[in-house]
Formats: C-alpha cells, structure tokens, sequence
C-alpha cells in the first residue's frame, strides 16, 4: 500500500478562468469568434481525434492504489468491487487515471471552470429553492479551473463505454458520441450571442427535458417519477427509511456496509468532531439560510458508503430535528485535491470543501441553498456539506436503447455548454470549434479509442485482483 497520504500539489495554483476585460474596451463578438478560430492554428481541431497511450503512461492500477491510500481502509475493497463490476463502473471510479491521460492530449489554452469528472451518471434532475425541478451536472468532486476539452472528452468517452455496455452497434456509438459534441458545439455558438447575464439566468426544467424524449413510455415514466417525489416529504418518505424512533430519541439506521455508527470508543470522538464541523459549516452559510439550519439540533450521525469514486472518502449522514415532526438530513462528504491539481495546479482556495462549493455554483444553474463547507479535525479533513436528499433523480442507464442514449447525450452537451459558458467566454470557445462536424468527430474518435483502452484498464484490474494486489469485497 502507498504511504503518501497526500496528493502531491503543484507551486502553480489554478486560479478563476474569466478573463479580466475590466481595463479593455468591449471587443466585438467577431473578434472574439475570430479569436478562438486563430488557436487552430496552434492546436488543430483534428489533433484531438484517437487516442494512443504515451510510452511512459502510467500504471493505471498504481494510480486506483495511490487514490486509495487517504481512503478509510474498510471501504476500500468495497470501492474496488464496485470498479471491477464492469467497464463503466470503472470509467466512473478512475477519475485520476483519465485525468493523467488527458494531461497528455491537445489543449486549445482555454480554461473554464471544469466538473472534472464529467461522465454521463454525473448529471440528474434535482429541486431548486423555488421547488423547480431542473437538469444539470450534479457531482463536483474534482472541479477545478482547467482546460475545457477535458471535460467534454470525458463525457463523450462516458458515453462509448456505455453504449458499449448497453449493447449498441459500433455505428450507434460513435453517432451518439458525436451528438454528444454537436450539441455542446451548437450550444457554445447559441450562447456566445446571448447577454452575459442571461447565460446565468439560462436552465432546462426538466418538463423540457420529458418532452424531448424520443420513447413515449419514458415520457410516463418520467412523469410517474416526478409525481411520486414531489408529494414526499422528509417526515413521510425519507425519515422512514433512514430512521427510526427508539424510545423518544430518533436514530438512523445501520445498514452495514453501507450506513453503519462507529462503535462506541470512537463514536464520542467522532460525534465531537462532527459538531465542531457543524459549527464551522454554518459560518460558511449565508445569513438567511444559516438561520433555517440553526433552527435545527442534531440528533444522530453515521457513515455513509456513496458512489464509486467517493466510496473510502470520510462521507456521512447528518439527522437534525426541530421537532418531533420536522427532520433534516445533511450530508457531509470528505473534499480532497481535485485529481486535476497536478496537471492544471492547484486551487487557490485552501478549503478544498470551498473549492466544490465554488466550482457547483460556478457550474449549477441553481444549487442547494443549504450547500456549504467545512474544516473537520477528524482526520483534520475538509468537507462540503448539503441536504441528503431534494428531490434528486437519475437516469437508468441499463434500460436505455440507442435513440433514447442519443437525446440524452444531447442534453448533456447541452448543458455542459452552458456551464463552461459562466466561466469563460462562449465565444472564443465556438470560434475554435466553429460551424462544420471537424471537431464533433475528431472528438468522436478519441472517445471511441478511450472506451478501448477503459476495457484495457478494466481487465488489467481485474488481473491485479486475481494476483492479490488489490482487494475485493465479496458484500457491497
């Protein structure tokens, strides 16, 4: 097992991407589309396309061993089942792998605000403080300012691992691939025309999304999923499942592995440190909604097994009651460096809790409004912290057949397009891309040459697990 219990960080620190215009005079949208098209000229758009692992590229499996050495040591096998149970699952945990890769592709010199882990499971629908149910990107783990492209060619590359998984001609694939990149292209175009502030105010509710479906029975299913969530409330739906009342004080509910109470030597420790973390997240909240959370004690904490990345990483669940009839559940997840720091530097927040939340709010067209961070001194980590639940769904990416992936990628490009658009400046961005299908397939390409080589990964891992190096757990 590697010692280190850092990431190493760069002296170079990531810093905000929009460029400062505040001395410039206003630059035309010609100038700044010719802006973007003159970086061809350096970076063409066809030196994107395939991928080839550089000579020195290193050992995938070392990488998923580093990312595991700060992870608590109980989770890990249970992390690596869940890398191990396909091609895509592993796509999904090996975030640093690709990181390393893409460090080693072209790069326009275009930075935005990146998801940095920017695969198709990481987008969903979800309730804005309004109650409005919109689609976006919902996981920020690793963002970090760093170059565009990153992003998009995780999200096309997610897309051929999945079509793959999902059984789907090679034709298919690649189609959907390029979709993927189409729409973003076509979106950077739209946006590059619309006023600044009018991009911040752009969403896509969900009932635009349902509508677009090409599948009239996902249509239903959609709006099926949607009328259950919207009558549930904490108290009816989720305290059943996660708590329960013993004598008069509520209680959450082990279900080892998975959700589970430390035992009782560490657990005065851990509660300790937890609420000093409490404090500490409510400082970071803005006045009027720190007032809504300090309504509210906390009655019980637990660990909590999430994802496929995040699986290892201190994350828990926070049960706060105000009353006997009105609970909250928060969620506090452990923020590590972004597996993007030693290629695009490092942030310049030293909260790395900080840096998810700026970075979801740099991205999101509208986050939780109880989203903030916190300094833990259990394990003296940083965390962000938001409610459990809020009316979060995903897709079913088994069930999908190829027009329905197709849309869906649609969307997705669609909306990552308007994320980096409140970063940096949607015009030179779609200069450099420009009007004809160039870069949608040279990006097509790579992403059907990556989906290879996370089959290549895939199996290298499973032959570390059948030689003893990495660990399974047989219960996840």
């Amino acid at each position: 097992m590697v010692k280190n219990s850092k990431r190493m960080r760069p002296r170079t620190r990531s810093r905000a991407p929009v460029r400062d215009r505040l001395d410039d005079k206003y630059v035309p949208w010609e100038q700044r589309w010719q802006e973007g098209k003159a970086l061809r000229e350096r970076v063409p758009r066809e030196s994107h396309a395939g991928w080839k692992p550089p000579k020195d590229r290193p050992d995938p499996i070392e990488i998923v061993i580093k990312s595991n050495a700060t992870r608590l040591p109980d989770l890990v096998p249970i992390r690596n089942a869940r890398m191990l149970s396909s091609a895509f699952a592993f796509l999904r945990g090996s975030a640093a792998v690709m990181a390393s890769d893409l460090s080693h592709t072209p790069k326009s010199g275009i930075k935005v605000q990146a998801c940095g882990d920017c695969h198709l499971m990481n987008f969903g629908a979800f309730a804005t403080p309004e109650r409005l149910l919109i689609f976006d990107i919902n996981d920020f783990d690793e963002t970090l300012p760093a170059p565009w492209e990153w992003d998009l060619k995780r999200l096309a590359a997610s897309f051929a691992v999945a079509g793959k998984y999902i059984n789907l001609n090679r034709g298919d694939v690649i189609a959907t691939c390029e979709a993927v990149v189409r729409s973003y292209r076509r979106w950077m175009v739209k946006y590059s025309r619309m006023r600044v502030i009018d991009i911040w105010y752009d969403r896509l509710d969900v009932e635009q999304l349902i509508d677009g479906l090409p599948d009239p029975n996902w249509q239903k299913r959609w709006r099926e999923r949607i009328a259950k969530e919207r009558v549930h409330s904490a108290i009816e739906h989720e305290f059943p499942k996660l708590a329960a009342r013993r004598g008069q004080k509520p209680r959450i509910k082990d279900n080892p592995p998975l959700i589970f109470h430390l035992p009782d030597n560490r657990g005065k420790a851990f509660h300790g440190a937890v609420s000093a973390g409490h404090r500490s997240y409510l400082a970071s909240l803005q006045p009027q909604y720190r007032a809504i959370v300090e309504r509210y004690k906390i009655a019980d904490m637990a660990m909590k097994v999430v994802g496929v990345g995040s699986v290892g990483t201190l994350c828990m669940v926070t049960l706060l009651m105000a009353s006997d009839e009105d609970p909250l559940f928060l969620q506090l997840k452990e923020a590590e460096a972004s597996v993007l720091e030693p290629y695009a530097g490092a942030s310049e927040y030293k909260n790395h809790g900080q840096r998810v939340v700026v970075g979801q709010r740099f991205m999101q067209a509208a986050s939780d409004m109880l989203l903030g961070f916190s300094h833990g001194d259990m394990r003296n980590r940083d965390f962000y912290i938001r409610q459990l639940r809020d009316m979060k769904m995903s897709i079913v990416m088994e069930a999908m057949d190829k027009n329905t992936l197709k849309y869906y990628g649609k969307v997705c490009g669609r909306v990552l397009a308007r994320a980096h658009s409140r970063s940096a400046d949607p015009a030179v961005i779609a200069g450099y891309m420009g009007n004809s299908t160039t870069f949608d397939e040279a990006i097509g390409e790579f992403a059907m040459d990556y989906s290879a080589q996370t089959d290549r990964d895939h199996h290298s891992m499973a032959e570390a697990v059948r030689k003893g190096r990495l660990e399974v757990a047989t219960s996840q």
